[in-house]
């Protein structure tokens, strides 16, 4: 496997150190985040796309600015999206061919015509400059007419395939009930957007739902949340997924629901129950 871009292990080496400082293991920060111990671990080695969200987390752990960490995850995300290939500058052109040179004629002897002393040049001098500078101009006139027809005989333009996603997803549409969405690679960067508006609840808890298309698949998100809050997301014909905050280091950071299975992206209820409250809000997709 080729080494790493630069800006994705600079961000890589940012989040080991960030980590070594909270003191904690693979597994003990696996039990406070949303991620496995197996997703940081893949996280920390810089071989796969980290998620913006996974950096937000562990900087609240750690009582870090995010300001720093999410600088180099925007230079690192530009590599793993493509977008920092697609905006560096392309070769200089190269220069256009010149128009062939006309050979100068050499200089033509004057002949004397009889004893009258007058001299004049031969007319067929100038007839062969009058030849050879149509016979050039006809040449360049025919270049854009053999340039069409190279290139029609080159044949049909090449096929833009879709570039293959790396890594794959790890689920599709029913297959993703239940399972979490960053270990199913369906949460990472540009796999996912908001579903619907952004929820303000009544206590100032945020919440939303997601939505994969290369999964097929939808879940739940909650922040600025009280240890005690929930949310479950829910449709027709499935098992309601639920997240509840239990650690004040979930309160700082975005947290998800398990995923369900969603191809339409309609008929989705998210629901927010407050921390030891029997009332819920809902809100329709």
């Amino acid at each position: 496997m080729s080494a790493p871009a630069p800006e994705c292990a600079a961000l890589a080496e940012g989040l080991r150190e960030l980590r070594a400082r909270t003191g904690l293991s693979l597994a003990a920060l696996a039990e406070r985040t949303a991620y496995s111990k197996s997703s940081w671990e893949r996280c920390l080695n810089g071989k796969t796309p980290v998620p913006r969200h996974a950096v937000e987390a562990l900087c609240a752990i750690a009582g870090e600015p995010t300001g720093r960490l999410l600088a180099l995850w925007e230079l690192a995300d530009a590599e793993w999206s493509g977008r920092a290939r697609q905006a560096r500058p392309a070769g200089p052109p190269a220069p256009a061919p010149s128009p062939p040179s006309l050979p100068t004629p050499a200089s033509a002897p004057t002949v004397a015509t009889g004893n009258t002393g007058v001299q004049r040049r031969p007319r067929h001098g100038w007839l062969f400059v009058l030849v050879v500078t149509g016979v050039a101009a006809a040449t360049i006139a025919s270049i854009p007419v053999l340039t069409a027809l190279r290139s029609h005989d080159a044949g049909p333009p090449p096929i833009l395939r879709s570039p293959v996603l790396d890594p794959a997803p790890g689920c599709r549409a029913d297959t993703c009930d239940g399972r979490d969405p960053d270990e199913m690679s369906c949460g990472l960067p540009g796999r996912d957007d908001s579903l619907g508006a952004q929820h303000h609840t009544a206590t100032g808890t945020r919440v939303e739902v997601r939505y994969s298309s290369v999964c097929a698949a939808a879940w739940g998100r909650i922040w600025h949340s009280k240890v005690g809050d929930t949310i479950e997301i829910s449709a027709l014909g499935t098992r309601p997924q639920r997240f509840v905050v239990t650690h004040t280091t979930d309160t700082d950071a975005y947290r998800f629901t398990p995923m369900i299975g969603a191809p339409a992206r309609t008929g989705l209820r998210l629901c927010f129950i407050p921390a030891g409250g029997t009332s819920r809000e809902c809100f329709d997709i």
